[in-house]
């Protein structure tokens, strides 16, 4: 019998080399170590790191006689990125994921993952290196764009969906960065000092969401370094916590050039060095022939990419290049825009604008040139085709409606035409890019151009393409702000959309708009950007822009505001924000009422795990169908010993209603939800005490407010 299923395998393998289909019997894990077993130690070496050079970029060569297949990666947070495709191929440029965290809807986020998944699977790609799900600290970060905003389990509940639709289409997710790459400044060798209870509460949620929930397959480690080691070499979060705690399954992959040593990188747990093999080739083979790496160790590096390869799908049946469907992809992508945009103001009732009372309409701003189709860096997405902003306000309008339009570089000249025309739409931002951070004052005269604008025209509708937050200190001025970000290839129909009331607007912001940049948590050199030497860039590296950079910045990030990051560090020092966390207007309103908190008194049996329900009734009250995000903030009990925030983000739930339609949104606490990390123990803990229960439609316009009760032991 031992002999036949030798010699079966045998069978097998030598049909799959000469490319003949075949149905393995074995499971992906079996299968795996079997053809490992069958490598020679170079043929292991090879398949440990990527190949860099012409014809080849993001990828790993593949082992004919074998069967194994080449693995190409592609980049992918805001659509199938750069690949190994030189010029970079086209793909539908999907809005940037900030906003996707804006729409604050898992559905959507499931069906952008879906997207991105099929297209990179369909330009050849294997690998997409996303969802970026790092906690926006910092909004003068060049990646916000990138990710999910400030909030940990936003940007976990986001990033899980979003997991789960790209490896629905056959692909590999690549969860990055881990952990704590909050910053651009001298990122490649930043050492984050953050204590265990901010590591575990803030930064690391969202990572164990994509490996609990979202089951990702594989991961990508950081550039810095946290509490004194560098990421792709820090035994801690990788095998530690990752591997052991979380029951992490998949395989590891090193960011761009952010593996620094051979052992140390090898045993902490690093399955795949990329770009290329710096470390992980003649070094990594003679470290096994000298004992120092077992050669167990790499065989099981190999065969967690293998597995996780077998499983998916795409070890058998290597991505091919297809056409993609572009109309299709880009209605969703629109679909997408318009609903991460936020409404920020509009007093007056200025939007939606009614093209039937509109003669002339004046579209003015840098933003207004050409569409915004994404941020820079290695997430850029060469779009399918772009709709530009006059086009798409031209296509909503129709002829009867004549727009005027002027880039505003020349004030005089935008002021007269903006006087000339009976409405204005103000498009100003920003381009952000990785490689560097960013103030978060716009650039240029944008803010003088709105101010003067503003003032010539009472009926001025502003809107921003922004990776993050931007400073407005014209706020007051102006009676509509649009929050666009970056809204992909169909900018221009999207937005217009929007400010004509196509769409009603159901955008909620996922990271704090503060009024004063010394308003933020980190707000001194020693937490951000950091003290001591600057260390120098990758030479070479085609994403790292700051080449030079101001000496003695940069060196230790003291993370000292603690849990106390994004509306946490503004509610506990009652700062007002220009614009809260979950912020957002509609061109309806609704009513929250009848708050249910069941039960109101629990106890901390050590035999149940407790639960809350929070159940309420919500009803648009206006005259226009929207949809509003329903958002349950806990208060846990707050001592000197153990601070917590006023308030913390633990549910939420997007309801569409019709106009004076009811709904009941029903929202589950669970235990994790009422716990914080007791550095004590080391481990999560639920506190006895009074939890404050707030509901609302951002986090400084909470409607119903409640109360529940732990209790230590039951009776007491």
């Amino acid at each position: 019998m031992m002999l036949f299923r030798k010699l079966l395998f045998h069978v097998l393998a030598a049909g799959l080399a000469a490319g003949s289909a075949v149905v393995w019997a074995q499971d992906p894990g079996t299968r795996a170590r079997d053809l490992v077993n069958r490598m020679t130690l170079d043929e292991k070496i090879q398949e440990l790191h990527g190949l860099r050079e012409p014809g080849h970029f993001r990828y790993v060569p593949g082992i004919p006689r074998l069967g194994i297949p080449a693995f190409q990666i592609t980049n992918g947070p805001a659509g199938a990125g750069p690949g190994g495709t030189r010029p970079q191929a086209k793909a539908t440029a999907l809005p940037s994921p900030i906003s996707l965290a804006a729409t604050w809807d898992a559905e959507l986020a499931n069906l952008n993952g879906v997207i991105i998944g099929a297209e990179s699977r369909d330009l050849g790609s294997a690998l997409v290196e996303a969802p970026t799900i790092n906690i926006a600290r910092v909004p003068q970060n060049g990646r916000t764009f990138e990710g999910y905003g400030e909030d940990p389990y936003l940007a976990g509940q986001i990033s899980v969906s979003n997991i789960i639709g790209m490896q629905s289409q056959g692909v590999i997710a690549n969860v990055k960065h881990y952990a704590a790459n909050n910053q651009e400044t001298n990122r490649f060798h930043v050492n984050e000092e953050i204590d265990e209870r901010t590591l575990r509460e803030i930064y690391l949620p969202a990572f164990e969401a994509s490996v609990k929930q979202g089951h990702v397959d594989s991961l990508m480690c950081a550039y810095p370094r946290v509490n004194g080691t560098y990421c792709c070499e820090n035994d801690v979060l990788l095998n530690q916590i990752l591997r052991k705690e979380w029951g992490f399954k998949g395989f590891i992959t090193s960011d761009f050039g952010a593996v620094h040593s051979t052992v140390a990188s090898a045993m902490a747990g690093l399955d795949l060095e990329m770009p290329n093999g710096k470390y992980f080739t003649d070094d990594l083979k003679t470290a096994v022939q000298s004992g120092q790496v077992p050669v167990s160790v790499i065989d099981d590096k190999l065969i967690r990419r293998f597995r996780t390869m077998m499983r998916v799908g795409v070890f058998d049946h290597p991505p091919t290049v297809k056409d993609l469907p572009a109309q299709p992809n880009g209605a969703t992508a629109r679909r997408l825009a318009e609903q991460g945009m936020v409404l920020l103001k509009n007093e007056g009732g200025v939007l939606p604008l009614n093209a039937s009372r509109i003669k002339s309409i004046a579209v003015i701003g840098p933003a207004a040139v050409k569409a915004v189709t994404g941020g820079g860096g290695s997430s850029h997405v060469v779009p399918l085709y772009s709709v530009d902003p006059v086009d798409g306000i031209k296509n909503r309008v129709g002829e009867k409606v004549t727009v005027n339009f002027i880039d505003g570089s020349d004030i005089s000249q935008a002021l007269f035409v903006a006087g000339a025309s009976d409405a204005v739409v103000l498009m100003v931002g920003d381009m952000i890019t990785e490689g560097f951070d960013h103030p978060i004052s716009l650039s240029g005269n944008q803010d003088q151009l709105v101010q003067a604008i503003a003032a010539a025209n009472p009926h001025t509708v502003v809107v921003i393409k922004s990776g993050g937050a931007v400073l407005m200190p014209w706020v007051d001025q102006v009676a509509a702000i649009l929050e666009a970000w970056y809204p992909g290839e169909e900018d221009g129909n999207a937005v217009a959309d929007v400010l004509f009331g196509d769409y009603n607007p159901s955008g909620k912001l996922p990271i704090t708009f503060p009024k004063n940049l010394e308003d933020v948590p980190a707000n001194t050199p020693e937490q951000y950007p950091g003290s001591g030497p600057v260390a120098p860039y990758i030479e070479g590296y085609e994403y790292d822009l700051q080449k030079k950079a101001a000496p003695g910045i940069g060196g230790v990030a003291h993370y000292s505001e603690g849990i106390f990051v994004g509306y946490r560090h503004y509610d506990a020092k009652g700062v007002a924000p220009l614009f809260p966390f979950g912020h957002g207007l509609s061109y309806t309103s609704f009513s929250y009422k009848d708050l249910k908190v069941s039960p109101t008194e629990v106890s901390l049996d050590g035999k149940h795990e407790p639960t809350v329900s929070v159940d309420l009734t919500v009803t648009n009250t206006g005259s226009l169908e929207g949809a509003e995000v329903v958002q349950l903030y806990l208060g846990l009990p707050s001592t000197n010993v153990v601070p917590q925030p006023p308030k913390q983000l633990k549910g939420f739930q997007k309801v569409m209603l019709k106009p004076g339609k009811a709904t009941h949104v029903h929202l589950v606490l669970e235990p994790r939800a009422l716990s914080y990390w007791d550095v004590k123990s080391h481990s999560w803990t639920i506190a006895p005490g009074a939890y404050q229960i707030m509901l609302g439609s951002s986090s400084r316009d909470i409607r119903l407010q409640g109360q529940f009760n732990l209790k230590s032991k039951a009776g007491e």
